[in-house]
Order: structure tokens, then sequence, then C-alpha cells
């Protein structure tokens, strides 16, 4: 009997064993959400240099459409990535619901977990806490689409400002896509009379305003209605539709997220009003919003640095792919948030990064690599970051037509 039972343990630790190995290489969950670890290369029997890249990013809740989009497109790079040789990725993205607390709470999970670099957070306010925390423990953080300048500043009462030397972005600041936009619609001709609706409680919403008003004074736009709203006020915008009526504004600046915006062009429509209306990066997403009427975008111009309609090779094996798996067209967040991952996997085979080097010493490579090299991707040819780690790349204009995104530029 005693025999017996030594044969038997034996025999369950072998299953036990065999369904481990089984189970490596597979995508599984971690902590609720899921990661993708690579497969062991078949390369003489050597590991894959497998270095951990997390982020947060709202996976529920309005700006959802935001956080999955970007972990969407970053798993896609992952699995390209990792069927290649050299560098490997296993990647974790945690929810933060687009707030700057649990995004905080999402990071130390991922610390916890051993990042050794990071997608920071996908939107601005979140951006802005966990690229606090990024810079204290020294790990790189490259956020596809936080574009607060807040989230790479240090001090911005210093003179100059200063900056935190491990933050990085891939998208436009906001101070840049607020002149870019005046630029743009100065030099196509759009209107000589403007309106601006913001949201003032939201660093995205002013911080492009604000640079927005300044360049249009410049160039000699008129802006004959500055309206505003917040949180609290967010539903009725019966007065600042009116205001930029009564004033003959020919066109509407919406520096905001998609949401607001639609109810503006619904009440819009009610009203009568029917102006040219110009939205930022922040815009892109509107056409998949549920229950919203895209006819009602129709016409919409925005300044983004992604075109799904593109006849480039990479976007469209690109746009087929994620639409194939997820049954979306890709936005800007999620192009921004591929060419991230493949930034990185450029950054980290030019450093040499191995898998045991600390976060700390990756960050250092990371630093030397971005401040030096240049990048072409999805969202732009050629681009740079200086010392701020801000991105210098070219925005793309795009006008809704039919239901669809097509490039004007």
């Amino acid at each position: 009997m005693k025999k017996f039972s030594k044969t038997l343990a034996l025999a369950l630790a072998l299953v036990l064993c065999v369904g481990l190995l089984a189970a490596c290489g597979e995508t599984g969950t971690q902590g609720g959400q899921q990661t993708q670890t690579p497969e062991t290369p078949d390369d003489e029997g050597a590991a894959a240099v497998v270095i951990k890249i997390g982020g947060t990013g709202p996976l529920t809740g309005g700006a959802a459409i935001y956080g999955n989009a970007v972990k969407n497109a970053a798993e896609i790079a992952v699995e390209e990535i990792n069927a290649l040789d050299g560098i490997h990725f296993e990647l974790k993205f945690e929810d933060d619901q687009h707030d700057a607390e649990k995004a905080v709470n999402a990071y130390n999970t991922l610390k916890d977990w051993g990042m050794q670099i990071s997608l920071g957070s996908v939107t601005s306010k979140p951006c802005e806490a966990t690229s606090a925390e990024t810079y204290a423990d020294r790990i790189f953080a490259l956020t596809p689409s936080a574009s607060s300048t807040a989230v790479i500043e240090l001090d911005a009462t210093a003179d100059p400002i200063t900056y935190k030397d491990n933050q990085f972005q891939m998208c436009f600041t906001d101070p840049n896509q607020g002149s870019a936009s005046a630029q743009y619609i100065f030099d196509k001709g759009l209107a000589s009379k403007v309106a601006v609706i913001w949201k003032n409680d939201d660093v995205y919403s002013q911080g492009i305003y604000n640079t927005f008003v300044t360049r249009a004074a410049e160039l000699g736009l008129e802006v004959v209605s500055d309206t505003t709203f917040n949180d609290d006020n967010a539903a009725d915008f019966s007065v600042q539709i009116a205001d930029a009526q009564s004033k003959g504004a020919e066109l509407v600046f919406l520096p905001m997220y998609y949401e607001p915006a639609a109810l503006i062009f619904n009440q819009a429509k009610a009203a009568g009003y029917a102006p040219a209306w110009f939205g930022v990066d922040g815009m892109d997403g509107i056409l998949t919003l549920e229950g919203f009427d895209t006819a009602l975008a129709e016409g919409v111009y925005l300044l983004t640095p992604f075109n799904a309609d593109s006849t480039d090779a990479r976007t469209v094996a690109f746009v087929e792919k994620y639409q194939a798996r997820y049954g979306d067209i890709p936005n800007q967040f999620a192009a921004d948030a591929y060419d991230c991952v493949y930034a990185y996997y450029q950054a980290c085979t030019a450093a040499g990064v191995t898998a045991d080097m600390s976060a700390e010493a990756v960050c250092e490579a990371m630093i030397e690599q971005f401040t030096t090299m240049s990048y072409d991707g999805l969202t732009g040819d050629g681009m740079t970051w200086d010392v701020t780690g801000a991105v210098t790349k070219s925005p793309k204009g795009m006008v809704i037509q039919n239901g669809a995104y097509v490039g004007l530029d």
C-alpha cells in the first residue's frame, strides 16, 4: 500500500509539471487584467530577453474607448514583436477608470509585478499623478495619449521650466494642439469669425484653449464667442450654442473629448445652428460612440497624427489586423500606443537591454536612446524627442465624411 501511494504521488506530480509547462507562452491573467507572456524561442535553447511593460488607462467608464484602444493596439504590437528575434515584451495593463487616485493604485500594482518600462497612463489627469510616481521610482514612461504639459513638467514655476527627465509623450502636447489648430484654420481659410467652447475643469481642454486663443489673435482670427462648462453643467449647452450663433461664428472650435462634443452637435442641430466644427485628438472616437448619430458629425474637422484610410503598407496592415480582431477602425490613440511599443523595441534593442536589468538601469538607457534616436511609425516619420520629453511630428488634417475619417493632407 505504501509503494502504491508513492507511485501515485509521483504520477500526480508529473501530470502537474506537464500542465504547468503547457501553460507557458499562453495568454493569462494577472490581477484581473490580461497579460501577454512570450513563448521561449527555439534558438539553441536560449530564453528570450523578456522586458515587462505596463500601463494604466480607463478600460471601464466614460473614457473606456480611449483606454481600450491603447490596450488593444499595444497587445497587437507586443504579439508582433514577440514573433521576432531579439527583445520580447510581457504586457500588463490596469484599469484606472480615468481617475488619478485609481491610476496610482494601478501603478503600484504594476510596480509590484516588476514593471521595467511604462506606457504611463492614457488620459492626462491620471498620467499627471502616475508620472510623479515613475519619476520618483526611476521607471521610464512613454505615454501614448496623455497630452498635458504637466505630465512631463517637473516645476512649471521655475525659470526656465524644469522637466521630468524620464517622462516622454508619443502624442502632441496640449499647447501644440491649440496653436496648430488655429494655424490650420487660418491656412485653410476655414473661417474668420470663430467661437470656442471649452471645459474649464479639465487640464486637457484648458491647455489647448489657452494656446488656441493666443495663436488665433496673432493670426487675426476673431474669437467672437468664448464660453465654457464643467462637470456640473455638461449636459445643457444651449447658452454656449446661442452665444456662438448670435455672434455670427462661422466655425466652432471644441477642445474636448467626444462625449460633450456629441451633445453639442445634437443640441446645435435642434437649435438650427450649422457652423463648421473643428476638434482635436480627443474627438477621435466619436464615430464609435454608442447611440450617436454619426450624421451629426458630418463635415467635422480635426487634427490628428493618424489617418486610418492611409494607403501606407504599415497602416493598412495595422488597420486590417485591428479591425479583424476588435471589430472597430483603430483611432489615433490606438496608433500612438502601437508606435509606443515599437519605439520601445527599437530603443531597447539599440541599448542592448537585458531581462535582468533593474528598472532604474533600463530607465537610464531609455533616456539616452529617446533623446538621440529617430523613429518612423504609424503616426509620423522621423519622429524625435528633446530633453523635455515632447515629441516632434506633423499633424494631419481630417474631415468626417459619410461616417468615416477622410484625410485632407
